[in-house]
């Protein structure tokens, strides 16, 4: 299965290129705490766990399950950045993607637990 590959360097280059060159683009000035930073985990963890999940029972391989599940909830995550990279939004948070990749971390750890 050639997806999570092709998603993850689809996902890189787009970063890539949106955070290098556009002029609408702004960065956020927030700290290290605070309750978004405990969403953005606690979302990223869900949604690698139902990545996980989702990959589980299509019956791929171990490693597949976990570049897709990985992959989808920091893609989501970078996507709601660049959501809030917006000229109206609140700016592109580094803290919030760091959350957001402990947390896919974290979700597929936990997955791999229970399961």
């Amino acid at each position: 299965m050639k997806l999570p590959k092709r998603l993850f360097t689809y996902s890189f280059i787009g970063l890539a290129l949106i955070t290098t060159g556009c002029t609408g683009f702004h960065w956020s000035n927030d700290n290290w705490t605070g309750q978004d930073k405990a969403q953005h985990f606690a979302f990223s963890a869900a949604m690698a766990m139902a990545g996980n999940a989702y990959a589980d029972r299509q019956n791929w391989q171990h490693r597949e399950a976990a570049q897709f599940g990985i992959l989808l909830s920091v893609s989501l995550g970078a996507a709601k950045e660049l959501y809030d990279s917006r000229p109206e939004g609140t700016g592109w948070s580094w803290h919030d993607f760091a959350y957001d990749v402990a947390g896919a971390v974290a979700g597929y750890s936990l997955y791999n637990t229970m399961k």
